[in-house]
């Protein structure tokens, strides 16, 4: 048998187990937002409950055949089984064709639905900071965290017209910042060390692209905040 015969064999196989154990979602709704790579992707999942979502999680999305995306859902409602992803399409690869390509209606092949392991700590304030492609983490961060006074933070935005549409869509104290370099962590690091935080009883949670997280780290740690007090999550390079 030749290898063009065996390999086509091996992916009908492949394609088989594959979607045996796929679950589905059902997509409500998808928003594009104006002037931005922001995609919002609202899902009803029947066959997932919600109810013990304690710490932020991420849906492995299934985006092209044998090729999969994690995405975090936020703004979940356990009674109705329905939740929201935000895409940060900005990036030329399969997760970002396969959202700019959904429509109300279709149907989500998703593998599995995974802890991240973070949850807002027992502290007196929470700051979360990231890109465009951690908005999901940080407003599921901002559903887990009582009181939700202790929770704060910023998120880079592409343009002026994305930190309005942040400011108009979400009831967030999450400030919006305007990105000035590739990455962020110039224009994160500036809003940063304008602001006030007390040095004992404060923990950051760091999102988003690898650069970035690892930047403000660096720049936390030179303020004299501990490594316990800071909790990154690097998304891609």
């Amino acid at each position: 048998m030749n290898t063009l015969i065996l390999n086509s064999l091996k992916k009908k196989a492949s394609l088989v187990i594959e979607n045996r154990v796929l679950k589905t979602a059902l997509v409500l709704e998808v928003r594009k937002w104006p002037s931005s790579n922001i995609i919002e992707i609202d899902l009803h999942m029947p066959f997932t409950s919600m109810h013990n979502w304690n710490e932020v999680n991420y849906i492995k999305c299934k985006v092209a055949d044998f090729t999969y995306r994690d995405y975090t859902p936020s703004g979940w409602d356990a009674e109705t089984q329905t939740c929201t992803l935000f895409v940060d399409a900005g990036h030329n690869g399969p997760g970002s064709i396969w959202a700019s390509q959904l429509t109300k209606g279709d149907e989500l092949g998703y593998l599995q639905v995974k802890s991240t392991r973070q949850t807002p700590v027992n502290t007196s304030a929470v700051i979360c900071l990231g890109d465009e492609s951690s908005i999901g983490h940080i407003l599921a961060m901002q559903q887990l965290a009582m009181p939700a006074a202790r929770f704060s933070g910023a998120v880079l935005m592409g343009d002026e017209h994305s930190r309005s549409l942040f400011n108009e869509y979400f009831r967030t104290p999450l400030q919006p910042v305007l990105r000035n370099d590739v990455y962020g962590h110039h224009s994160l690091t500036e809003w940063l060390l304008k602001q006030s935080y007390n040095l004992e009883h404060t923990i950051f949670y760091l999102t988003g692209n690898n650069t970035m997280v690892s930047q403000l780290r660096k720049t936390l740690k030179q303020q004299g905040y501990g490594q316990h007090q800071i909790k990154a999550e690097g998304f891609w390079s």
